[in-house]
């Protein structure tokens, strides 16, 4: 698979209580040791890593998946020349880069840079 799915991220308006959903349902354990309170899970066997968060203030939530592109602004520039929508623009992460954007239908899609969890 080109640009390969490597991480996904669920983000709401009660991080907290979107945690504790997943951690019953599912049995996720989340580390939270981090500035941003970001849930992060393990990948598990045959699975991919993730996190669950709180949206930014003034967002809607999301669930969505991370695609590692070799080129993050060029990737944003495809984007919006297909007349999508930008939900966060590049962010500086400690360790990646990423942005969100919407496909055709408005879901959103997670592109993130090297190097990645």
């Amino acid at each position: 698979m080109a640009n390969p799915v490597v991480w996904f991220e669920i983000m709401g308006q009660d991080a907290d209580k979107i945690r504790d959903f997943y951690g019953e349902l599912l049995g996720w354990e989340f580390d939270t040791a981090n500035p941003m309170n970001y849930g992060m899970v393990a990948a598990g066997e045959g699975g991919i890593a993730g996190g669950v968060g709180q949206a930014p203030d003034g967002a809607r939530g999301w669930t969505t998946f991370y695609t590692k592109v070799p080129d993050l602004e060029r990737a944003m520039s495809q984007a919006t020349a297909l007349g999508i929508s930008v939900l966060l623009e590049i962010q500086e992460l400690p360790d990646t880069r990423i942005a969100v954007v919407t496909d055709p239908e408005g879901h959103p899609v997670g592109l993130c840079a090297d190097p990645v969890r």
